[in-house]
């Protein structure tokens, strides 16, 4: 057991510090514009399958909720929390369009529509970020190493690996640092961990 533990910390630090070498500016970028949007009024809709539909969650829990310092709430919905919305538009729409027809609902110009997609192909997320294109929505795609397959983002972050867990957590660190900086944009002098 010590062996295998001690063999996927290695590959996880590895896919780290290769995610750390290609995606810092574009991660900058992207925290930037999620901290411009919120500023103007914006909000963050997040979406995606399975472990990223939580990692969706998260976000706009963290957001609506609080990160580190105590702030203001702020707008986020994870698109795939409402259980009846999904379930009304799977069956009576298809599946594929879970997440299009909600951006074309909620997206307004400005909004940031944050993507997550480990494939970089399921179609419900494909089809949502051209919903929020068309939406004059900013997008940003968390993929793996095989990028967006069918559609463009503003801001694209491609985890360089193509093992799931591996994309998914640092996934959750890109998340993370988005936190901080909007904690930092909105609660400056805030109590908490910085």
């Amino acid at each position: 057991m010590t062996h295998h533990t001690s063999d996927y910390f290695r590959d996880h630090q590895e896919v780290v510090k290769a995610s750390l070498d290609v995606l810092a500016p574009v991660a900058e970028a992207a925290g930037r514009a999620l901290v411009a949007s919120l500023s103007a009024g914006g909000k963050v809709l997040c979406f995606g399958n399975g472990g990223s539909s939580s990692q969706a969650s998260h976000m706009a829990g963290e957001l609506t909720g609080r990160f580190n310092k105590m702030r203001m709430s702020l707008p986020a919905l994870s698109l795939s929390a409402d259980a009846g919305t999904v379930t009304c538009i799977a069956n009576d729409f298809g599946y594929e369009v879970v997440f299009e027809r909600q951006i074309e609902a909620f997206a307004q110009k400005g909004d940031i529509a944050l993507a997550l997609t480990t494939s970089g192909k399921s179609q419900s997320v494909i089809r949502g970020l051209k919903a929020a294109h068309s939406r004059g929505a900013v997008s940003i795609a968390l993929t793996g190493k095989q990028g967006l397959i069918g559609a463009d983002a503003d801001h694209l972050l491609s985890v360089p690996s193509d093992v799931t867990a591996h994309i998914q957590e640092v996934h959750l660190m890109l998340i993370h640092l988005w936190c901080v900086e909007i904690d930092r944009a909105f609660a400056p002098g805030a109590s908490g961990a910085d």
